[in-house]
């Protein structure tokens, strides 16, 4: 049964959801699913842009037969070449031998790691600005590179100012019945997976999405396209703003996010000690995690959030205890950058995880060490209030500074 969406007069969505998959590229959890889109433009020439996940296969191809009505596949647009969107490309070229595949020459030559390469005469290379007319509609291509692949484009409809952006402005989460965020309740519902996706998937890459960002800015985008997610027609500007932020490493929220990796819970007893010490100086926006409950991909999407961070970890084979390591890593393998850190180690025998995280946070960018590590020998003691008040101090006037 075919599950085809009107989009325009021309323009139609073919793709579908995923329920079944635990982990998005077999890393991330995505308990609500996930979406991979597809979309067909109906005119004097037919245009798909990117196929899909094999998961949906079946789907895929009747959606596209259905929609088709029997007339020929004139272009397969790729923009971008990772397995979710392009593992249907050999099937659908021998289904359709008269499609003309478009695409960068990064692309193409992916194209040939994946499946056989495209014969010559059925694959036109396109490059920045360059067109393709069919019709009525014209669409122009920007190169897209390292977001967050190398060979990533997206293309722009001239005539109904429409973004197709690739994994741009995607989300984690299947679709449920709806396909635009509009008719969601997404600031509230979907904003976290979006930047749980954004951190995880394309964080890394700050400078590139800025770079296509400015690219965007020149262009009069009136709807937003994605492989990933609903589709976007209004209230564009503050999902780009989104992008913009978190692509700059500037946080969203001007508060502290705690995080703790306890064995035994005296590091989580002084966190929740350091979170309920800065309630009482009036800081209102607080939020604590457990790194050994909460999966890391969810911790790093909140260090983009947060403007600051309690980092408190016990010590483990002399080093960090090992979910703290791992979010620390992440943080640096993601490029997370612009942040103040207080620092929180314990120790029974040597108390080294405040040395560690210090060197770990010391090798990212723009990263700032509040004050001394609390260091904790086994429990904290009554005699160690002060100073955590003191450190706690130190934190609240740096929030007030960097207002």
């Amino acid at each position: 049964m075919h599950n085809i969406r009107k989009i325009t007069k021309d323009l139609h969505y073919i793709g579908g959801n995923d329920r079944k998959l635990a982990l998005f590229e077999n890393v991330y959890p995505v308990p609500q699913g996930v979406s991979y889109n597809s979309y067909l433009l109906l005119d004097e020439k037919t245009v798909l842009t990117d196929t899909a996940d094999a998961a949906i296969a079946p789907l895929f191809f009747e959606n596209l037969q259905e929609a088709l009505q029997g007339r020929p596949l004139d272009y397969l647009v790729i923009h971008h070449m990772e397995p979710d969107h392009c593992a249907l490309i050999a099937d659908l070229l021998r289904l359709h031998p008269e499609t003309v595949v478009v695409t960068n020459a990064k692309a193409a030559k992916m194209i040939g790691q994946f499946f056989d390469p495209v014969p010559a005469e059925r694959l036109q290379i396109v490059g920045e600005g360059d067109t393709l007319c069919t019709g009525k509609h014209t669409l122009q291509f920007v190169m897209a590179p390292m977001v967050h692949w190398p060979e990533a484009m997206v293309s722009y409809d001239l005539t109904d100012h429409i973004l197709f952006s690739a994994d741009a402005f995607g989300t984690f989460g299947a679709l449920d019945g709806h396909i635009y965020a509009d008719e969601m309740e997404f600031e509230h519902e979907w904003l976290s997976e979006a930047r749980r996706y954004y951190a995880n998937i394309v964080g890394k890459y700050g400078v590139q999405v800025q770079a296509l960002l400015k690219k965007a800015a020149g262009l009069d985008i009136r709807m937003i396209c994605p492989l990933h997610g609903p589709v976007w027609r209004e209230n564009l500007e503050w999902f780009i703003g989104k992008y913009d932020q978190w692509s700059r490493y500037e946080p969203e929220e001007h508060g502290v996010l705690i995080i703790y990796g306890s064995i035994y819970g005296h590091t989580a007893m002084a966190a929740e000690k350091m979170a309920a010490t800065l309630a009482d100086k009036g800081v209102r926006r607080i939020a604590i995690y457990d790194a050994s409950h909460t999966e890391v991909s969810h911790l790093l999407a909140e260090t983009f959030r947060y403007s600051h961070m309690v980092l408190a970890s016990a010590t483990y084979n002399a080093g960090i205890f090992t979910p703290m390591e791992q979010l620390l890593t992440e943080m640096k393998l993601h490029n997370l950058q612009k942040r103040s850190v207080v620092l929180i180690e314990n120790g029974t025998w040597a108390a080294q995880s405040g040395k560690a995280m210090r060197e770990l946070l010391a090798q990212m960018k723009l990263m700032t060490v509040i004050g001394d590590n609390l260091s904790l020998t086994s429990a904290m003691k009554a005699t160690q209030l002060e100073d955590m008040e003191a450190l706690a101090n130190l934190l609240v006037a740096d929030m007030k500074f960097s207002m």
